[in-house]
């Protein structure tokens, strides 16, 4: 059963950084970490969880329009960690963020797709 372990959550002031991690665990020996799609998603009070980014393999990877040019994702196969670097954050990116996975490809940014949950870590971005 893959598990995953969101940390690096906090507060910051507008034009700040933070960056998340995912720490991902129980990866099958036929499966290993590089075959899955990873993802950052985000629920802000009152709206519904949206797609961050994702990534697959050695750096296959998609934003939302959002985040684009701002955020910037990667994964660290041999550590089986997710990152995701957030600069310039702004009030609207406050929101509890999600690490995902799935097996296969990252064919959409759907969490539908997305079948492996972390339990979240807070940021909150203040003007």
């Amino acid at each position: 059963q893959v598990q995953l372990v969101e940390s690096g959550g906090g507060s910051v002031q507008a034009g700040g950084s933070l960056r998340l991690s995912c720490a991902a665990s129980g990866f099958p020996d036929t499966s290993p970490s590089d075959t899955y799609c990873m993802g950052w998603f985000r629920r802000a009070p009152g709206k519904e969880r949206e797609g961050v980014a994702n990534i697959y393999g050695a750096g296959s990877t998609t934003y939302a329009a959002s985040v684009k040019g701002r955020f910037t994702i990667s994964r660290d196969n041999a550590k089986n960690t997710l990152y995701l670097q957030m600069n310039s954050l702004k009030p609207e990116d406050t929101a509890m963020y999600y690490c995902a996975a799935h097996y296969g490809y990252c064919w959409r940014n759907d969490e539908a797709d997305f079948g492996y949950w972390g339990q979240g870590t807070q940021v909150t971005v203040s003007s």
